[in-house]
């Protein structure tokens, strides 16, 4: 994925539960909810200024929060309270290709921690 499509995707699921980020995921992937992009980018519907449907990155991220899903239920913690409380995207090693081009690779982190007085 790209950096900055998995910054600002990061910065979407941040301070959210994983069962809510997953289902927001799943609405930019269904075009129903856009992700707040930053720059000369059209305005969508909503309360949001600027944004795109990253649907590719959607994807792959909606994978990794499983995974981060099945490591709190493995960790005996509680899902309800559970929220990502770090989230961050940053490069990666990108081996050239043919010709000297560089390829896209990003490393995400994510972070979650059960809190106690969490709303539902």
């Amino acid at each position: 994925i790209s950096k900055k499509q998995g910054t600002y995707i990061c910065s979407f699921i941040k301070n959210k539960s994983i069962d809510k980020a997953i289902f927001d995921l799943t609405d930019v992937i269904n075009l129903k909810k856009a992700v707040p992009f930053k720059g000369e980018i059209p305005h969508r519907k909503g309360k949001i200024m600027s944004g795109r449907y990253p649907v590719k990155v959607s994807a792959m991220m909606i994978n990794v929060l499983k995974g981060l899903k099945g490591n709190v239920i493995a960790n005996g913690l509680d899902l309800d309270k559970t929220r990502i409380y770090f989230a961050s995207a940053s490069w990666a090693s990108r081996p050239r290709r043919g010709a000297g081009g560089r390829f896209k690779r990003t490393h995400v982190i994510l972070k979650a921690k059960e809190f106690t007085g969490v709303k539902k």
